[in-house]
């Protein structure tokens, strides 16, 4: 289905763009720009945490370092605090080596005996150090005199073998390289969140580029139009559709298609297994069986099927009811077998006219007579012979009509010994369709063999009829006795409505529908034998007639 022209999508507005392609793209561009905003904020949050507490671990590990080094201790005890003192030189020594902003060593009264500001020495510490002093490490951000650091604070403990507190050292990192380290991380970490950034873009472009192709770059009213005009058309229109996905589900099952397979909207999603029963219809629409206007009978109903196959490995089935157009077919047959029989009959009427008619001019009247009668006498005894058996109307008639049809084709057609068939039948018209099908069937194979018969047998026991029609044709095959009830299968030329192998399978579905069955076999002396079964065919027997008049 083509795309409606741009120019009937009225006049450009601005604002929220209205084809999927330029929706899509803003959406997916929002999508991935919020997100890595969001990812680059979660992944700086942790960086400076985790950076805070390097530094801290860092001015904890100077500390320990210093509180370990020989001789602080004991100059701490044993000389006076001064900017010149042992204890004011080693401190920064080792400030100088580490990097750090301040090395302080205190008394236990918090005296500074070291300071970076030599001015400072031999005042009181800004900070409280009193969980060094008993005992305790302690890592921390804090403010003092030098400004915000990170902070380690350790015992400083008499070397001497008693472990005595005797002071404590604290050593601070500045904070501003902390903060420096992370704001120097910042640029490297927006350089990979814009190169993804980037990526994610062109990413949801190319996307959006094939969405725009598959889309035909529809608007999303413009595709709501359409769902709207094909679930229109589909369920309108007078063809049956079925889609199905690669797995053999039905995707989609119009309501032409619900009714010609018999099915409810509940099919959709099922596979076709679960919901039709094994047999030609199954096998057409799941593609088992290929070709164009593939037969197939369901129901009762004659359907012509053509499969297509769709990219993603599923299929459409389209589905045709040629029920009455096959009636119709079968009636133009049996009217073009009448019409022949009738313009055999008219020559023979003719030459029985001429032959009368010469008895007469020879004044030969009882012959003539004679001739009359026994012409009147042999259709009379035929009709009364089937009339006087099988006692519903429609069929008796049928069969004297096929009686008819089949004489003048040169087939002979006679009940068989034991036939009677009461006036109780439940679907007359079922039963006419399954005995004239059977019949033509019969016909066309006996016409031209040697001494061509038919005979019928219908026998009732019950509200069970069983119907058996002998032909002396050429018989069939035994491994051809599956394969004759399968729609479109014929060993006929086709005929004027181009379609043949219909009448077995309708004949098997009728009989199926009534709970009974068909089967073929071979006759004694050739031909075939046909033996349907329908075992609730007749209605229950009137107590007042006993079923028969």
């Amino acid at each position: 289905m083509n795309a409606p022209p741009l120019s009937d999508r009225g006049p450009r507005r601005f604002g929220w763009p209205q084809r999927v392609f330029s929706q899509v793209l803003l959406m997916q561009l929002a999508i991935i720009t919020g997100v890595t905003v969001l990812v680059t904020g979660l992944f700086l949050a942790p960086l400076s945490a985790q950076l805070d507490d390097e530094a801290m671990r860092r001015a904890l590990a100077i500390a320990q370092s210093t509180a370990a080094q020989p001789g602080i201790a004991e100059d701490l005890r044993t000389t006076e605090p001064s900017a010149l003192g042992p204890v004011q030189s080693a401190a920064e020594r080792i400030r100088r080596s580490t990097g750090a902003e301040y090395v302080v060593v205190m008394d236990r009264r918090g005296v500074r005996w070291s300071h970076p500001e030599a001015d400072r020495i031999g005042e009181v510490v800004s900070t409280d150090p009193g969980d060094a002093l008993r005992g305790r490490e302690v890592m921390e951000i804090d403010s003092g005199t030098l400004g915000r650091s990170a902070r380690g604070k350790v015992p400083l403990r008499d070397t001497s073998g008693s472990s005595e507190v005797v002071g404590a050292v604290s050593v601070g990192i500045e904070y501003d390289s902390v903060r420096a380290r992370l704001l120097g991380a910042i640029p490297g970490l927006l350089a990979y969140a814009g190169t993804a950034l980037a990526v994610g873009a062109l990413a949801a472009y190319l996307i959006s580029r094939r969405l725009q192709r598959q889309t035909h770059d529809l608007a999303f009213s413009d595709i709501s139009a359409l769902l709207t005009e094909r679930e229109a058309m589909l369920h309108s229109i007078r063809e049956g559709v079925v889609a199905l996905d690669g797995t053999g589900r039905i995707r989609l099952l119009n309501d032409e298609a619900q009714r010609l397979l018999g099915l409810g909207p509940e099919a959709a999603g099922r596979p076709l297994e679960e919901v039709l029963d094994p047999g030609r219809t199954v096998d057409v629409l799941a593609g088992r069986v290929v070709g164009d206007d593939l037969l197939a009978v369901q129901g009762g109903r004659v359907l012509l099927a053509n499969r297509m196959e769709t990219d993603d490995g599923g299929a459409v089935v389209t589905l045709r009811d040629r029920t009455e157009l096959e009636h119709l077919g079968r009636e133009l047959d049996s009217t073009t077998g009448l019409i022949d029989a009738l313009r055999a009959q008219d020559h023979e009427h003719a030459n029985r006219l001429h032959t009368l008619l010469g008895l007469l001019e020879l004044e030969m009247h009882e012959d003539a007579m004679e001739f009359v009668m026994e012409v009147v006498g042999v259709h009379r005894a035929t009709a009364e012979q089937v009339t006087e058996k099988v006692r519903d109307p429609l069929l008796a008639a049928l069969l004297v009509g096929k009686a008819t049809v089949a004489a003048e084709r040169g087939v002979s057609l006679r009940l068989a010994p034991g036939t009677l068939l009461p006036d109780r039948v439940v679907d007359p018209r079922g039963l006419v369709t399954v005995v004239g099908n059977l019949v033509d069937n019969a016909t066309d194979a006996a016409a031209g063999s040697k001494d061509a018969r038919i005979e019928i047998g219908l026998r009732a026991e019950g509200r069970t009829v069983e119907l058996r029609v002998r032909d002396s044709g050429p018989g069939i095959a035994p491994e051809q006795h599956a394969s004759i009830f399968t729609e479109g299968w014929s060993t006929k030329d086709l005929p004027a409505h181009g379609k043949r192998g219909l009448g077995l399978p309708l004949v098997r579905r009728l009989a199926e529908r009534q709970g009974g069955s068909v089967t073929v076999s071979g006759a004694d002396g050739g031909g075939a034998v046909f033996t349907v079964v329908l075992p609730e065919a007749l209605g229950t027997a009137s107590p007042t007639t006993g079923g028969e008049r």
